[in-house]
């Protein structure tokens, strides 16, 4: 469990926002230690992969979009999962590959759950004030709705960590995760905190 690791990647629009060192502040504060990091401009194929890790992805987003379009009494463009699903991917490939994005290992117990509390949900609007999303994001789905884009929420942040397993391994390479030891550790996951004092 304290070797759980996830996936965060800072998107294009953290990047332009110049939030890269406030990100990693935030997951540092917690005790989660950084074992990956680089910057890159990923393809859209590579996006293409990454958003359809779990080959049910589509569907389910597509779905998921109809359902609340509908709650919300809102017009649908179409009823049918796998088109919906096709353009949510569509707008979410030409925004992640639009520019830098800086990919992260992060690795601690927890570190699914940790860094998604940290994050906050994935619409900005609805995340709470203290989350990466809520301190520093305005937009809502329905702007980005209303433009045809991406809702710019910042980061990617793996939701399980059988998914952080499979993302991590699309965007790193085993040798590039580092396996070092941070003094702090000791204090964090010492059973007795006999270390301190000698």
């Amino acid at each position: 469990m304290k070797k759980e690791q996830t996936l965060v990647v800072i998107k294009p629009d953290g990047i332009q926002r110049t939030l890269i060192g406030e990100i990693i502040k935030r997951f540092e504060r917690t005790g989660l230690k950084l074992v990956g990091i680089k910057m890159l401009i990923p393809d859209s194929d590579h996006i293409k992969k990454h958003y359809t890790i779990d080959p049910d992805w589509i569907e389910k987003v597509g779905q998921k979009s109809i359902d609340s379009l509908a709650e919300k009494g809102e017009e649908l463009k179409t009823d049918d999962p796998i088109e919906a699903g096709n353009k949510i991917l569509d707008v979410l490939v030409k925004y992640m590959s639009s520019g830098p994005v800086v990919a992260m290992v992060w690795q601690g117990v927890n570190s699914v759950g940790v860094v998604r509390k940290i994050v906050g949900s994935t619409e900005p609007l609805s995340s709470d004030i203290g989350t990466i999303r809520g301190d520093f994001v305005l937009d809502s789905y329905k702007i980005a709705d209303t433009d045809g884009r991406a809702v710019r929420n910042l980061i990617h942040a793996s939701g399980s960590v059988d998914e952080a397993e499979k993302e991590i391994a699309l965007w790193f390479n085993q040798n590039e995760i580092v396996n070092y030891r941070l003094i702090q550790e000791q204090i964090i996951y010492d059973v007795n905190l006999d270390g301190i004092l000698e």
